[in-house]
């Protein structure tokens, strides 16, 4: 059985984590211009014609997506670090990609001299019931507080 490259599989899993980020940062700009044209109209006062209607109808549907965005993995966070001591570089890393309420996942990628290895960790709520490397956990609270420490 071949066995598929380590290296594709972290490249892959990055570009994954980046595309999520992409998607999440352009349905975030979508709403923020949906929401200023809201607040226009609201100033200018709607008719309570079809318009009116129209308006309400837009209403709930900023609601709608406010709440499909709250559901969207757009808290990412990266760690990068040596796995091992004989080994420089900080190819290694930890990255969290959860949403407002803390579910998501954490990928790492170990790099040793003759392969890596790529493991995904479930996260709920903010905590993963697989215990998490310290650099995992560093990760994850970065991602849940937007810091870098």
């Amino acid at each position: 059985m071949d066995r598929l490259d380590p290296q594709l599989l972290t490249w892959t899993a990055v570009g994954v984590a980046l595309l999520a980020l992409l998607l999440a940062v352009v349905a975030w700009r979508r709403l923020r211009v949906v929401d200023r044209r809201l607040a226009r109209l609201l100033e200018a006062g709607a008719p309570a014609t079809p318009e009116g209607e129209r308006l309400a109808a837009l209403e709930t549907e900023v609601e709608r997506v406010r709440g499909a965005l709250g559901e969207a993995l757009r808290h990412v966070a990266v760690v990068r670090y040596d796995a091992f001591g004989d080994m420089g570089g900080r190819m290694s890393f930890s990255a969290a990609l959860v949403d407002d309420a803390g579910d998501g996942m954490v990928i790492s990628s170990i790099h040793a001299r003759g392969e890596s290895r790529t493991y995904a960790k479930g996260v709920v709520g903010g905590d993963s019931e697989v215990v998490l490397t310290p650099e995992e956990r560093q990760a994850l609270d970065a991602a849940r507080t937007g810091s870098a420490d």
